[in-house]
């Protein structure tokens, strides 16, 4: 009878390693699910002008690589321009975005005053509402202010979201009560609270919320097609369209311009990955 528990450990101990292999081989197997089609896209690119996109099976590999698609990608498309509006609106989006919603959630998660439940409720049910919607009002809206057919009008509906004051009011709700009391004595008002305690502590929260505005802004399609008519105006997502609409369709060059999409974004989350971390008061006592 003394040897059963011994029995029971040695299993223990071996379905240990057996669970975690079988974990590592599912995430593998997703991770390659997920990497194929954009490695297909990479080696799409990379394939030279004489070589066979549709081939079956797919060769993931270019049998001939070259940078030719690239090349004509930026000689004949003005893929800069494109490029250079994209990250103006996305960085615009992204600050406007973190400094509104940040000064109307510290009040919702601080601050004490008749009807404070109800304007979170409505705030947050505004996401269930489909852009679609609102998209003719917002475009009437544009032309009434004069900014149709301009940047500002992609920055303007992306200067505050519901998502981003819900998410840093949850964040403010946990930066503990003593942080503040201990700024209020060394004589800070309500505006120093939230500089100094608040987005020191919220930080991860803030990097979070930035890489969503900045992906999605930078990935948005349908509005920027909608309120813009000059070319020289005309995002990332609008020129890559311009590409795969013309008469002489070349894959190559419709591949390689979505590679040049990715790379900000990606190189960006590499960036910025080590600072998604969770909240820490630490980070507001040295603030």
């Amino acid at each position: 009878m003394g040897r059963f528990p011994y029995v029971e450990i040695r299993r223990k101990s071996l379905a240990l390693p057996l669970l975690k292999g079988l974990q590592l081989g599912v995430l593998i197997v997703l991770a390659l699910v997920i990497l194929l089609p954009l490695l297909w896209l990479v080696s799409t690119s990379l394939k030279g002008p004489a070589e066979e996109i549709f081939t079956s099976p797919p060769a993931l590999l270019p049998a001939e690589p070259s940078l030719m698609a690239y090349w004509r990608l930026f000689a004949d498309n003005p893929l800069g321009i494109y490029l250079l509006n994209s990250t103006v609106v996305s960085c615009l989006a992204v600050v406007a975005n973190l400094l509104f919603c940040s000064l109307a959630a510290y009040p919702l998660a601080r601050m004490r005053f008749a009807g404070r439940g109800l304007v979170l409720a409505l705030v947050v049910a505004t996401i269930l509402i489909p852009f679609q919607v609102v998209m003719i009002p917002l475009y009437l809206l544009m032309v009434q202010l004069g900014l149709r057919n301009s940047l500002m009008a992609l920055v303007i509906p992306q200067a505050a979201t519901a998502f981003g004051l819900y998410l840093l009011r949850q964040s403010f709700l946990t930066v503990p009560v003593e942080l503040e009391e201990a700024a209020r004595i060394d004589g800070c008002s309500r505006l120093g609270e939230w500089w100094n305690v608040m987005i020191p502590a919220a930080r991860a929260d803030l990097i979070t919320l930035a890489m969503f505005v900045f992906i999605g802004t930078w990935s948005d399609f349908l509005w920027p097609l909608v309120i813009l008519d000059d070319p020289s105006l005309y995002t990332l997502p609008l020129g890559l369209q311009q590409l795969a609409s013309s008469f002489s369709l070349d894959w190559r060059i419709v591949a390689a311009g979505s590679v040049v999409s990715i790379l900000p974004v990606l190189a960006l989350f590499i960036l910025l990955q080590r600072f998604i971390l969770p909240s820490a008061s630490g980070d507001a006592v040295k603030g």
